[in-house]
């Protein structure tokens, strides 16, 4: 039966993946994150329903599948929307295509793999035959990426709240400790910054992978600069090549005048750990800050640089918006709070971390240590949640990036790893 599953289980994939899930505004109360991503969370209901779950649609802002008994409740919690695909894949974004020995798809490990892998492994242990002492309940967000989360918002004030429980969003082992998240704005004003044009990055969170600009030229004439890098997730900079920073060394080297890269290249430049920007901070928890500049666009009065801040567990967030004020300010940059996230730091013993290590120790033979990451997952959404994969250590993070993928052999193991850490949590 699990064999034949595991044919339904990359069916369930491809036919997720199809739908373009980047959450945007909409004024649609049957849709209010949009069209795509609420195609996605009705698929997962439908499917969650034909596998023998109790399903719930939450006003469409949520919805969640649920199996076993008891008052206690171990949370799965996934999200179903995604960052934009961008352009330049060698495979259909949004479908879940196999070569090679992996699957390729915008989704296929953030977050869509690990949350159709987490359906499939609750049905297992729904068809174990074993008693259950709490129930289990996958709850589909649809606004991670995005940052809003006015989903988990709706749901906490609404449902049932789990007693612990996990999200497939983050690494292997597990993670204890989630970097606290910052998102500003740095604007000046057009007129002063120097630039005809530009425009690079699709997110804050991602590290942008193209960027123009044009500036005038001492002839009087557009001059146009372009730059390529590396896309990465916007929580390990140093994993991408950040093309705005090429941009700005560019112009910066033509001598032309451009006040906005004068600025990039004396308080950010090529250094992600926020030293220049005046927020190098570190601590031996959790590791040192990570800075990425993520979008860069002009409006009709400003240009604005979008950055994302991941800041250690123990540094006091005011610092960060203190350092940055005081080193940008020279330049006549304004900083403004987009958004932010306090840190996630939970006991490295306790009972929720110590049985997911057991299980994953014992599947994969992996002694590694749980960890602490810069990443920002759903585990900051309801207390006594934690992130518990989908990457094995030692594999490249594609996320975020064009070819996301996930080879098939982790895309299965997943199942496994959560199905055993389903049943050692809820069964007797």
């Amino acid at each position: 039966m699990r064999e034949e599953r595991e044919e339904e289980m990359l069916k369930s994939l491809d036919e997720i993946c199809r739908f373009a899930s980047v959450a945007v505004p909409s004024k649609n109360p049957e849709a209010p994150y949009g069209e795509e991503v609420h195609k996605a969370l009705l698929y997962a209901l439908n499917l969650c329903q034909s596998l023998g779950f109790r399903v719930k649609n939450c006003q469409n802002r949520v919805g969640y599948g649920e199996i076993g008994q008891g008052d206690e409740l171990v949370g799965i919690l996934v999200h179903l929307d995604v960052v934009p695909a961008g352009e330049g894949w060698d495979e259909e974004a949004y479908a879940a295509t196999l070569k090679d020995g992996a699957l390729y798809g915008r989704g296929v490990s953030d977050d869509k793999g690990p949350a159709i892998a987490a359906i499939y492994a609750m049905k297992d242990a729904l068809d174990s035959g074993k008693s259950f002492k709490r129930r289990v309940r996958i709850i589909f967000g649809q606004t991670e990426e995005s940052g809003e989360w006015t989903d988990m918002e709706y749901y906490r004030k609404t449902e049932d709240l789990p007693t612990m429980g996990f999200t497939p969003d983050g690494n292997f082992p597990a993670i204890y400790g989630e970097k606290g998240i910052g998102v500003f704005t740095l604007s000046m004003d057009r007129s002063a910054a120097g630039f005809l044009d530009v425009a690079a990055g699709t997110a804050p969170n991602v590290v942008p992978d193209q960027a123009r600009a044009s500036v005038l030229g001492a002839d009087g004439t557009p001059v146009i600069f372009s730059a390529q890098g590396k896309a990465a997730h916007g929580s390990m900079p140093e994993e991408g090549d950040n093309a705005i920073s090429h941009l700005m060394e560019q112009i910066s080297k033509s001598g032309l005048p451009c006040q906005f890269a004068r600025f990039y290249q004396s308080c950010i430049g090529f250094d992600y750990t926020g030293k220049k920007a005046g927020i190098g901070f570190c601590d031996q928890e959790s590791g040192s800050l990570t800075l990425n500049p993520g979008v860069l666009a002009l409006t009709e009065h400003t240009c604005d640089l979008t950055i994302d801040v991941r800041y250690p567990v123990t540094i006091p967030f005011a610092q960060i918006t203190e350092g940055l004020k005081r080193q940008t300010a020279p330049f006549g940059v304004s900083v403004q709070l987009v958004e932010q996230m306090n840190p996630v730091y939970m006991e490295k013993d306790g009972e929720l971390i110590t049985t997911l290590m057991n299980e994953y120790r014992r599947i994969t033979g992996d002694t590694s240590e749980p960890m602490v990451v810069g990443g920002g997952t759903y585990a900051r959404a309801m207390e006594h949640i934690v992130a518990f994969g989908p990457m094995l250590p030692g594999r490249e993070m594609t996320e975020h990036q064009r070819n996301e993928c996930m080879p098939l052999e982790d895309f299965m193991l997943l199942r496994t790893i959560y199905g055993e850490a389903i049943k050692a949590l809820a069964c007797e």
